[in-house]
């Protein structure tokens, strides 16, 4: 298939989705102050409380999208889709089961699909924080979707 991949380019300042299930909340606003000064460049987002935590104990300013269970990890899945979301910093509590399971693992997905940067623990999100990448463009290629649904819609014209 020709032009099955197109090139998308992640601008050198960052949006970055900011997540953490309760358990994993203090590591995260800890990880957020200990990195400040290149958090402070970026645009952040972050599911509702975690969002708050952030801004509150660090004084970075962190649009809050609604709670996790409450619809916040969809709609930061919406953003990665719509482009809007380069980065995904997500502390995940491996030992604890979470209600919103399903949405947790869409937002995995989607991340996937897009091909977004994504940290699911404190030394992932340490190397991607300081990687090179931070500060300057990237280009990556990503599944060029209008050929994929018109490949699928000629395969079911057939």
């Amino acid at each position: 298939m020709k032009n099955e991949y197109i090139p998308f380019t992640i601008e050198k300042q960052k949006r970055i989705a900011l997540i953490a299930h309760d358990g994993k909340k203090s590591e995260l606003v800890s990880w957020c102050k200990k990195n400040k000064k290149i958090l402070q460049q970026h645009f952040l987002c972050g599911t509702g409380t975690t969002a708050k935590l952030i801004a509150e104990n660090t004084g970075l300013p962190v649009k809050g999208y609604n709670s996790g269970p409450l619809g916040g990890d969809q709609q930061i899945g919406a953003k990665i889709v719509e482009g809007r979301i380069d980065l995904v910093i997500f502390f995940s509590d491996p030992l604890e089961a979470q209600p919103h399971d399903p949405d947790v693992k869409a937002l995995l997905r989607i991340a996937q699909v897009y091909d977004i940067p994504m940290a699911n623990n404190r030394s992932t999100a340490d190397f991607i924080i300081t990687s090179s990448y931070m500060n300057t463009e990237y280009v990556h290629e990503v599944i060029n979707f209008n050929k994929n649904i018109e490949s699928r819609v000629n395969a079911m014209m057939k």
